[in-house]
């Protein structure tokens, strides 16, 4: 049983999304943003950082959600998340999901938290320049697809899609959405039609894609 503390359409949607496909039996807890509740005391003894999500996996909290769902996948290898140790395709599994974590999940938080860059809200100049960044994380990704999709491993689906999609979400009111670009978009297509993108909506309330 693990126990997953989250908030809807934040960074544990990965991670909720990875436990459906493996079928494993959890626990929702849900960390209102709204009430704090990612200061409490305790649940900062879970995570210290203050922030979602937090999977408790017999009995240890573990955080990032990229690398908790290399965990979960390494832990289910029957959902086949991901690929096999030692091959091709498990290198570039490993790629793709450092890169999203490095680049995007990086440059959203400059995007969505103006204040950690200084400011109340973006100058146009900063928000041009951080637009310009995920536009380009966005251009490299639509030529892989493109080239060699339609997932990013190709013709088979993995847990790196997951993340990818989660992520493309992420930038449905930006100038110009991941959907934007032609090969992400069949990306998404794909990974939104999955029962368990569906079962997730239903069960964190979700509405907008």
């Amino acid at each position: 049983m693990y126990i997953l503390y989250y908030s809807p359409g934040t960074a544990s949607m990965v991670v909720h999304l990875a436990l459906l496909e493996t079928g494993a039996p959890y626990e929702l807890r849900l960390v209102d943003f709204d009430k704090d509740a990612q200061h409490d005391t305790e649940y900062l003894k879970l995570n210290p950082r203050g922030v979602v999500p937090t999977l408790v996996i017999d009995g240890r909290p573990r955080a990032e959600s990229a690398a908790l769902l290399q965990m979960l996948a390494e832990r289910h290898p029957e959902a086949k998340l991901i690929p096999p140790a030692g091959t091709p395709e498990r290198e570039a599994w490993l790629q793709w999901t450092v890169y999203l974590s490095n680049t995007l999940m990086s440059s959203y938080r400059f995007w969505f938290y103006p204040a950690e860059l200084g400011g109340a809200e973006h100058t146009p100049e900063v928000r041009a320049a951080l637009q310009a960044k995920i536009a380009a994380v966005w251009d490299l990704l639509d030529a892989q697809l493109a080239s060699q999709g339609p997932y990013l491993l190709g013709s088979d689906f993995s847990g790196a899609d997951l993340l990818l999609t989660m992520l493309m979400r992420w930038s449905r009111n930006m100038p110009r959405p991941a959907t934007g670009w032609p090969a992400l978009k069949r990306l998404a297509d794909l990974v939104r039609a999955r029962p368990s993108w569906k079962k997730l909506y239903e069960l964190e309330g979700l509405s907008e894609w």
